[in-house]
């Protein structure tokens, strides 16, 4: 994977210092590479937020342009934006002009990378980061002199009318051209409309566009309907972009980054992971949650989670019957404490807790936010 990104982050909260929005920016040592995503629609306040991003350590700074839900909209924010085209791009452009006031030398560069040493072993491309080539500055004999700034990344929807999209009028493609012109160093282009939401199917004819508007002056990246490796791939192939960006399909699939890099890079298929295998993953989140925050905050997240980390387990039986593992899934709902986590998780790995069901039991889009949106 070659990079993460926090949840959308208040500009005014990270500034006030509110609980909420500090627990949503914290990362640690190992949160490398991570872009800090910001939403409003306020150039000034929107420009001290991204200051306050790389002072506390962020790769890359991100614009939310995408997000449909009603309280980010309601507040100019997130693909509000898409609605008044000048108001989106001054904010980038008062983000990219704070960003510049304040660059990072080559230590600090080498820090938030992991190491250019890493990142070339590795082969990982960061959108929006490819500018930053830290050994052919040393090689040219800059060395500790480099100097560059954090770089903008804006995300958006094709629109906000679905209409518009039918129509061909959407506004991203001249969105994403504009926000070139002003400095953002990649797009991410989610292939709904605002009005869409989560439902229906991407589109990414639409996604297309943007590529082919931008002509290749900057990454774009798309984004939606990701759940597999070949979807990744039909994603590259169909739309021409340089890059996927993966959200809710994480949820039910954790290990979809390890496929999609097989897939892509060796032509591999992977097999899903044996069911004891994936109950550690869900255990290693649960412990990570505990480790990184509180017990209290590691419940509520695996009480509502474990809908989608546990979808993947539902097995045929042999007399053709869908198995349910419902009272596993309620198990772990309704667990009040750690203890009765990890209860459940061992009765399952055992065998209790499931049984036959001609039902298959299914989760949908709408029912969780998406993680990116």
């Amino acid at each position: 994977m070659g990079l993460a990104c926090t949840d959308l982050l208040s500009p005014q909260g990270l500034l006030r210092g509110t609980a909420t929005s500090l627990d949503l920016a914290r990362t640690n040592p190992f949160d490398k590479l991570v872009g800090m995503q910001l939403y409003g629609s306020d150039p000034a306040m929107m420009a001290e937020g991204a200051r306050w991003a790389v002072e506390h350590g962020a790769t890359v700074v991100d614009i939310n342009m995408g997000c449909p839900v009603d309280k980010v909209t309601k507040k100019d924010g997130g693909s509000k934006l898409l609605t008044d085209l000048t108001r989106a791009v001054n904010v980038a452009a008062a983000v990219v002009r704070e960003l510049e006031k304040c660059p990072l030398d080559a230590a600090d560069w080498k820090g938030r990378l992991g190491g250019s040493s890493v990142i070339a072993a590795t082969g990982v491309t960061v959108p929006g980061c490819r500018h930053l080539d830290l050994e052919a500055a040393e090689s040219a004999g800059k060395g500790d002199t480099f100097r560059g700034p954090v770089p903008l990344t804006c995300k958006m929807r094709l629109c906000w009318a679905t209409k518009d999209y039918e129509d061909g009028l959407a506004c991203s493609p001249h969105l994403a051209a504009m926000l070139a012109d002003v400095g953002v160093k990649a797009v991410t282009v989610h292939g709904r409309t605002t009005e869409m939401k989560f439902s229906g199917n991407v589109q990414r004819a639409g996604i297309a566009r943007v590529v082919e508007h931008v002509g290749g002056r900057i990454p774009v990246i798309g984004n939606g309907d990701v759940r597999s490796a070949i979807d990744a791939a039909t994603m590259l192939a169909e739309t021409g972009c340089d890059g996927v960006m993966i959200g809710r399909g994480a949820l039910t699939t954790p290990w979809i980054f390890r496929d999609c890099y097989a897939y892509l890079q060796h032509h591999r298929l992977l097999e899903p992971p044996p069911e004891a295998e994936q109950l550690v993953i869900i255990k290693h989140y649960f412990d990570l949650m505990r480790a990184n925050r509180d017990d209290r905050y590691a419940i509520f997240q695996i009480n509502r989670r474990i809908s989608w980390f546990a979808k993947n387990m539902q097995r045929t039986l042999p007399n053709g019957k869908r198995e349910t593992i419902k009272p596993f899934k309620e198990a772990v709902r309704l667990a009040k404490g750690a203890d009765a986590i990890y209860e459940a998780l061992e009765r399952f790995g055992n065998g209790e807790l499931r049984g036959p069901s001609e039902d298959f039991e299914h989760v949908s889009a709408e029912s969780v936010e998406d993680a990116t949106a």
